[in-house]
């Protein structure tokens, strides 16, 4: 090839390269001038919308909007003293889709949260297309502090609050708890969670590249704390009722048990305990059995405690008076099919001596000549068969059957106890009635302001008859010995029900019950106690429900400063040594 060919290809090659190099210079700077002309516009020539435009695309990536929990409202008893209170606490959350990309860091993580490596991995990669996800729920702040102080991306905190219960399981199924969400599930919490909870707050935040807060832009909506809630109980007497009835539970070897304390002036509920209980502050073994308030939630048939009912109805038919005269003999009575026994011939007894000594065949004699809804009447107006108006959550209103016509032996099994079924906390409500004269208040688990007057359901003139004929009942000679109180008197009643087996009633399984009220001479307090399955050396409700009336009761009215009505042998021995150390002071006095 001739010099002068290569040097006119040359010439075209390079031709093309400068070509190539100005238009590539071109294209840059025409994309230099754009951005400038862009920035042109939005800064100087169309200020409000360029501003408007970066604004949001800065806060999109920074600007956040904070939930501010509210703080959950106490929970405290009649006299102040916390049950339920909200602690602070901490939060760590993720963002698998930032977290994904710091896989390095993972086991930085999991270790500061003595995690499994392999859990924190799982979450992630199971949770990756979101955007948020909780890690560990309810640390202490100062734990939560430590993590954040990492500063792995896609890891921050939340705050929040995490209820505590300082008497644990003494309150505990009265009391209930909340979910990890702070939402009541169970007890008072449930039933005013609206009233605890309150309303949540925001604020509008930046937050840097590890979701850090780093300032906060405007304050919103103020979080307003819930209200709080005073009870009726008084926590002197819970922790009482609680350790009696814990145990007999293990003295009796006993499945279940409860015990309700209410102050007969007013309703209240003073105490009010079950076994087997649970820790709310730890729920990790708990039994879902455990978590029923089975004063409240549970029916049982009352067996011998309504015999008292059964006589208000005879004494108001005006027919019959205390010492009206029933002859049982010779110990037992055909009604229908079924013979009822007494444990012995009584022989010829009065009214007061039918409740003295719980005689199936005196009541039932007493129910057969009544007209068929007396009785009815009177257990109804008591209050069985329908709730106590506690507003407790699942609260059972029992079972009162109202038959239009009654066979003989249905109306004796209804005097007497069987066939209906209440709760502990309507036989309390029921034996209040007895205590407060004929007057019948609605029950409350909250401090009452102010008392209500009332319902006058029966005469004060029979209310104090059927006191005094129960005040036999725990003397020497009732089923109820185990119930006297030192130096108080007692009214109440005893109960041993058969409980219903596969094929009836059984012959081994009972509910032991013991109702009353003390002092008998002017009526404060009223208790009722139940004890289920108890062994059957002790399966009456005299042997293992009234010596655990006889404690609480007793120590309640010297706790609540109740005068005595009675001197106990000690308080004789004592006013005797007293009266003569003062007749030899008055004797060295005068010589």
């Amino acid at each position: 090839m001739s010099t002068k060919t290569k040097n006119n290809k040359a010439q075209r090659v390079e031709n093309v390269a400068a070509w190539r190099f100005y238009l590539t210079i071109a294209l840059l700077a025409a994309l230099v001038c754009m951005l400038v002309g862009r920035l042109l516009v939005l800064q100087v020539l169309d200020t409000d919308r360029g501003h408007e435009f970066l604004q949001g695309q800065g806060d999109a990536r920074t600007l956040r909007t904070e939930h501010i929990p509210a703080y959950r409202g106490v929970i405290s008893d009649r006299n102040g003293e916390p049950l339920a209170v909200s602690t602070p606490v901490s939060s760590i959350w993720i963002n698998p889709k930032q977290l994904i990309n710091e896989k390095s860091r993972w086991a930085e993580l999991a270790a500061a949260l003595d995690m499994p490596v392999s859990e924190v991995e799982k979450k992630i990669l199971a949770n990756q297309q979101r955007g948020f996800l909780y890690l560990r729920r309810h640390m202490s702040p100062v734990e939560a502090e430590k993590i954040t102080a990492l500063k792995i991306t896609g890891v921050g905190k939340q705050q929040e609050y995490k209820r505590y219960y300082p008497a644990a399981e003494v309150a505990s199924h009265l009391v209930g708890f909340t979910n990890i969400d702070d939402q009541g599930q169970e007890g008072m919490e449930l039933a005013y969670n609206q009233w605890l909870e309150g309303e949540s707050g925001s604020r509008r935040v930046l937050k840097d590249l590890h979701g850090n807060i780093f300032r906060e832009v405007e304050q919103g909506e103020l979080a307003r704390s819930g209200s709080d809630l005073s009870l009726s109980i008084d926590m002197r007497l819970q922790y009482l009722a609680y350790r009696e009835l814990k145990a007999a539970m293990g003295k009796v070897g006993a499945k279940s048990g409860s015990v309700v304390l209410l102050d007969i002036k007013t309703g209240e509920v003073l105490a009010m305990v079950n076994q087997p209980s649970f820790n709310p502050n730890n729920r990790r073994f708990l039994k879902p059995a455990n978590l029923r308030n089975r004063a409240v939630t549970d029916m049982f048939e009352p067996g011998s405690t309504v015999k008292p009912l059964t006589v208000i109805a005879a004494l108001e038919s005006g027919q019959y008076h205390p010492g009206t005269l029933i002859d049982t003999n010779p110990g037992h009575i055909k009604v229908g099919k079924k013979t009822l026994v007494d444990p012995v011939n009584y022989g010829v007894i009065d009214v007061t001596k039918i409740l003295t000594k719980s005689s199936q065949v005196g009541i039932s004699k007493l129910a057969l000549d009544l007209d068929e809804q007396s009785v009815w009447s009177v257990f109804h107006r008591f209050g069985l068969g329908v709730d106590s108006g506690s507003g407790f959550p699942g609260e059972s209103a029992g079972l009162l059957p109202n038959r239009p016509k009654w066979l003989p032996i249905e109306r004796a099994n209804f005097a007497f106890g069987y066939g209906l079924t209440v709760t502990p906390l309507q036989l309390a409500q029921a034996y209040s009635v007895i205590a407060n004269k004929g007057v019948f208040h609605p029950v409350s688990l909250l401090r009452k302001e102010e008392v209500d007057e009332g319902a006058q359901v029966i005469s004060e003139k029979i209310s104090q008859q059927v006191i005094d004929m129960l005040k036999t009942v725990a003397l020497s000679g009732g089923t109820a010995t185990g119930a006297q109180v030192g130096s108080y008197t007692v009214a109440g009643k005893t109960g041993t029900v058969h409980k219903v087996g596969k094929y009836g009633y059984a012959d081994d399984r009972y509910t032991a019950i013991f109702a009353g009220m003390a002092p008998a001479s002017d009526p404060r307090l009223v208790a009722v106690v139940m004890i289920d399955e108890p062994d059957l050396e002790s399966y009456h409700g005299g042997e293992s429900a009234a010596p655990v009336f006889s404690k609480v009761v007793g120590e309640s009215l010297r706790i609540l400063d109740i005068t005595p009505d009675k001197i106990s042998p000690s308080q004789i021995v004592t006013h005797v040594n007293s009266r003569d150390d003062v007749a030899k002071t008055k004797g060295r006095k005068s010589a």
